[in-house]
């Protein structure tokens, strides 16, 4: 996994101030499928008992943390993001909602070294599970690209039972189906390497 030098910068602060959080979005789906560039960083952040403006003082004068909480459409999830002077890319914090996907999301996170850093990643699963849902919300072909990737690369490894019972609870069961006609087998891709 290669982090954005901004995300290392905010993960540090995390890190600092013993904030559990877990690398989401572009950044998790490229952990399992096909590398893509992106134009932010996505973090779940479990605040506690502390202040996400804490952040603040391990972070250089040219990080902006916006203290205003921002809802997400798709999942009603919170979230506070982070402006860098000179760049268009952004860093979203997204506060750990009480879900229940989400909870279990973070329960079963791992931990991946990054540059020296211990960083905490979903399972493969849980990407493919989150892509679709916001798929399914926001109608975002890359999110269906995401998944189609991650599930060419990771099928035979996936716990499909888990898959299964989180896209009937969401509903993008029939949106998983879909992308799966799409997915080469995997004796299909073995062939082309």
């Amino acid at each position: 996994m290669k982090l954005d030098s901004h995300a290392l910068t905010v993960i540090d602060a995390l890190l600092a101030e013993e904030i559990p959080f877990l690398v989401v979005g572009s950044y998790s789906s490229n952990v399992y499928g096909i590398p893509r560039s992106t134009k932010d960083a996505d973090l779940v952040i479990e605040l506690r008992d502390k202040s996400v403006l804490s952040l603040n003082k391990h972070l250089p004068q040219s990080f902006h943390l916006d203290p205003q909480l921002r809802i997400e459409t798709a999942t009603g999830t919170t979230r506070n993001v982070i402006s860098i002077d000179g760049t268009a890319f952004l860093i979203e914090l997204f506060r750990l909602s009480q879900d229940p996907h989400d909870q279990e999301r973070f329960h079963r996170r791992i931990k991946a070294t990054v540059e020296g850093r211990d960083v905490w990643i979903p399972t493969a699963e849980d990407v493919v599970i989150t892509k679709l849902r916001w798929a399914y919300h926001l109608a975002r072909s890359k999110d269906i690209d995401d998944v189609r990737n991650v599930l060419a690369l990771r099928q035979t490894r996936l716990d499909w039972d888990y898959l299964h019972r989180w896209t009937l609870e969401h509903g993008t069961e029939e949106l998983l189906a879909e992308v799966m006609m799409d997915v080469p087998p995997p004796e299909a891709l073995n062939e082309l390497s």
